[in-house]
């Protein structure tokens, strides 16, 4: 079985982390841009402005 080439990251406001607002993007798992962390500036309904959002880990699931 082939390795992944992306992985599933959140993206959360960096001004308020704990919002009930987030995107998920992916993420390369090989190449210059594993080591970074990813900064991108979207839209936040909540707060209605473009702010910038950085990565965070998933959170655990439940089964």
């Amino acid at each position: 079985m082939a390795k992944k080439s992306h992985i599933k990251v959140r993206l959360v406001p960096e001004a308020s982390p704990n919002s009930a607002f987030f995107y998920y993007t992916r993420k390369p798992t090989k190449g210059e841009k594993v080591k970074d962390k990813l900064r991108v500036s979207k839209y936040n309904p909540v707060t209605r402005k473009h702010e910038i959002f950085v990565e965070k880990k998933l959170p655990p699931h439940s089964k």
